[in-house]
């Protein structure tokens, strides 16, 4: 975190606080009946879990995609043989990190392998249509799952 002191047009200064962030990878993973996947884990800034597409941050040097597959692979077990970029978002004004997504399809089940931290994690097989609609009525909190299940509709003309 640091504080920077920006100036206006005006003259005038004010402190401006950034939180260094790393970027990350989304991926909403969808199969050939419809079907997508949502994970739960427990936030502990929000003191709530949260149902969230499968997400992480990016290892030093790694690139989004592989950081997609690698999250997706960890935290469901599935892999994806296709996968199309949903574009990148910033998270908040105050983060550095850029959020990039994806849209995984032709998805294969391989065996799960959560991080410490995500031991609790629960895993959900539901229907795309039902994810996106807890996204859009607010069930879905998470600003880039909500983001990236939007996109993911958007490319696959369902909205």
């Amino acid at each position: 975190m640091r504080e920077d002191v920006i100036r206006f047009p005006d003259g005038t200064e004010a402190v401006y606080t950034v939180l260094a962030s790393p970027d990350s990878a989304f991926v909403v993973p969808y199969f050939a009946n419809g079907d997508t996947v949502l994970v739960r884990q427990w936030r502990h800034a929000w003191e709530e879990s949260s149902w969230e597409v499968p997400a992480g941050t990016f290892n030093e040097g790694e690139d989004p995609l592989h950081c997609a597959t690698r999250e997706l692979a960890e935290e469901t077990g599935l892999v994806a043989s296709r996968y199309t970029s949903l574009g990148v978002v910033h998270g908040a004004a105050f983060l550095t990190g850029r959020a990039h997504m994806f849209l995984a399809e032709s998805i294969k089940e391989a065996e799960r392998n959560p991080e410490t931290y995500e031991q609790d994690m629960e895993v959900l097989r539901l229907p795309f249509d039902e994810a996106l609609e807890a996204a859009l009525n607010g069930q879905i909190v998470h600003s880039g799952s909500v983001t990236a299940l939007s996109r993911a509709a958007r490319a696959l003309k369902l909205i």
